[in-house]
């Protein structure tokens, strides 16, 4: 690479932030992103609606999108172009294979997200195959959650949040300190490295996913140790879906404090929908209204980790005799973070309510995409063995400990402030 190039290159944050409101604004302009169908149930529908010249024409029309954007972002970047027109096409076909495979209807039943699929099928080929140079080089994964993050902002609307009351956000505040603390504590008990413990306490804590990848991203972590969050995420969230609902049942508690509970405790949106729904309407209002507390969070929680971070990692300081200036923390400070807050300002104080409900679709469709991106190039970069080891058994006991304290914990709070 010249050093003519590189002199005018940005920082991968601010070209992300770049990048997510490109799309966002030409997105409010009405150059709409069709949404591609995935959903199926037999053979016969999935090639007439998946696999229909239709759909695939609007899956082709996403391919072009997102090179696009990718190779843009590389020449922000100042990096090679070529990577992404060779290498992110078959990025991309094993994440729609993905989408397929999460669109079946007995997958849908489980509401198991399409990003563990994207990680499992990255992890399958990744592990049985060596990958050649030009593919592995496409796999930017960092860029690809974080244009996720910016697009997730337009779908935190502070009004649909505070039509409810402020009861929800007092839960998620007071849920969010608690088990985030305990989680990190008990991480550090059992030995854990701070880098492990602060993404697991953020993915217990806030909201699940979205949370361990704003916080890996705020900390600049490790892919593998991200993945391995994601999975216990996932996975735990399954059981908590079927069972909490019939311990709510046998407790008599009502719909209210039952809603409040689930969308406190279970880490993904759509478990959280899921485990609602089986209660019913109340309960499933409440939850997701919680939820979406939890979410408002996220840009806070990923600022404030982001200082410590710089804080307690400043590679000029020793013994922590020297903190870093404010420019040292304005330097190492996520600026995706600030898309993200930016692009939920935006969408709940700025645009127009009918032409959010517009857009709303396309956007939340192409963020997903991005994120089930990331998770494939994860799982593709992941060497198996290491993912699953004798010394992952210790963050999954940290997990699953802070988990059982976030469900105490959040039964209390629901209770004195829903019941």
């Amino acid at each position: 690479m010249s050093t003519s190039t590189k002199k005018f290159a940005l920082t991968e944050d601010w070209t992300v932030v770049i990048l997510g409101f490109s799309i966002i604004l030409i997105t409010i302009l009405g150059f709409l992103l069709p949404v591609p169908s995935f959903g199926w149930s037999n053979s016969s529908e999935l090639f007439e609606k998946v696999l229909s010249v239709e759909n695939l024409q609007k899956i082709l029309i996403q391919l072009v999108a997102v090179v696009v954007v990718a190779v843009a972002g590389a020449a922000l970047l100042g990096n090679s172009i070529k990577p992404f027109l060779t290498g992110l096409p078959i990025v991309y076909v094993l994440t729609i294979l993905a989408l397929i495979i999460t669109g079946n209807s007995a997958v849908k039943d489980l509401n198991l997200e399409a990003v563990i699929f994207s990680l499992i099928i990255g992890l399958v080929i990744g592990n049985t195959i060596k990958l050649p140079d030009w593919l592995k080089a496409s796999l930017s994964t960092e860029v690809f959650v974080k244009i996720g993050l910016v697009l997730l902002g337009t779908g935190v609307i502070f009004s649909d949040i505070l039509k409810a009351g402020s009861l929800g956000l007092i839960q998620a505040l007071l849920v969010v300190i608690s088990v985030w603390y305990f989680a990190f504590w008990i991480s550090k008990k059992m030995g854990i490295d701070e880098e492990m413990g602060i993404m697991l306490s953020s993915a217990v804590s806030i909201c699940g996913v979205s949370a361990a990848i704003a916080t890996s991203g705020a900390i600049k972590g490790d892919s593998k140790k991200l993945s391995y969050v994601i999975s216990l995420v996932l996975i735990t969230a399954i059981p908590m879906m079927i069972f909490m609902p019939y311990i709510a049942k046998a407790l008599s508690l009502s719909e209210e404090v039952t809603g409040a509970w689930l969308g406190g405790t279970i880490d993904t949106t759509g478990a959280v929908v899921a485990s609602g729904s089986m209660v019913g309407e109340i309960a499933l209002k409440t939850s997701t209204i919680v939820k979406f507390s939890q979410n408002v969070l996220l840009g806070v929680a990923a600022f404030a980790i982001s200082i410590y971070w710089t804080y307690t990692n400043n590679p000029l300081a020793k013994d922590n005799e020297t903190r870093p200036s404010l420019g040292i923390i304005w330097e190492r400070f996520p600026k995706f973070v600030l898309g993200f807050v930016a692009a939920s300002l935006l969408f709940s104080f700025v645009i127009p309510a009918d032409t959010v409900s517009a857009v709303k679709g396309s956007l939340k469709n192409f963020q997903g995409l991005w994120f089930a991106l990331a998770f494939t190039s994860i799982g593709l970069e992941t060497n198996f063995s290491d993912l699953f080891n004798k010394d992952s058994r210790k963050p999954l006991y940290a997990f699953l400990i802070a988990q059982t304290f976030n469900i105490f914990i959040t039964l209390i709070i629901a209770y004195f402030l829903f019941r």
